[in-house]
């Protein structure tokens, strides 16, 4: 992202990044139905009307929150992959990546899992989109250390999501917090990418 010029710009720059925020908190505690623009303006000290001077609306919203961080996977994984010095490094770079992103984002985890179906048909296939080239960037990787076709890479890559994206739902935020879970997960990660291989 690029780092708006005038002190105006940073400030709604911010305001719209600390709506996001407390967006997906609120969107993962009480669901995106059960969640008013009014309550996350509230969470940010703005009026509700105040959101939409940032996004359309709720829809509008949860779309930019599931747009972006979509977006924030794909080129994350695509520069841990392009740092790595060699194919065990680049997926192990890659795991230890995607460990860190469900260990700290696990409201959007939440989000993403439960309200997928509330974003418009423009915003979804945007995510899809996305999550297809993320996946891609894992099977390519994959494939350099596993000889099979991409259909069974893929199996095992989003094996492997499943289950490094389970963490927000069968942990605690003090679980997820030790880095002996976030070792435990890597290491169950990087086993499951290359049993049997």
């Amino acid at each position: 992202m690029t780092t708006p010029g005038t002190a105006r710009d940073r400030a709604k720059a911010e305001r719209t990044d600390a709506i996001l925020s407390a967006a997906a908190e609120l969107f993962a505690a009480r669901g995106y139905t059960g969640v008013s623009l009014e309550d996350i303006g509230a969470a940010v000290g703005v009026s509700g009307p105040a959101v939409y001077r940032h996004f359309a609306g709720k829809q509008a919203l949860l779309g930019a929150l599931l747009i972006g961080v979509s977006e924030r996977l794909v080129a994350g994984g695509q520069d841990v992959a392009s740092a790595a010095a060699s194919e065990q490094d680049r997926m192990r770079a890659l795991v230890v990546f995607h460990v860190d992103f469900a260990l700290g984002n696990a409201e959007v985890i939440r989000v993403q899992d439960r309200d997928f179906v509330y974003l418009t048909d423009e915003s979804r296939a945007d995510v899809r989109r996305l999550q297809r080239a993320y996946i891609e960037l894992w099977i390519d990787s994959l494939a350099a250390l596993v000889a099979e076709d991409r259909d069974a890479l893929r199996l095992r890559v989003q094996a492997c999501f499943g289950l490094l994206n389970s963490t927000p739902h069968s942990t605690s935020t003090a679980l997820r917090a030790r880095v002996d879970t976030a070792r435990l997960l890597t290491a169950m990660a990087v086993s499951a990418l290359l049993a049997d291989s």
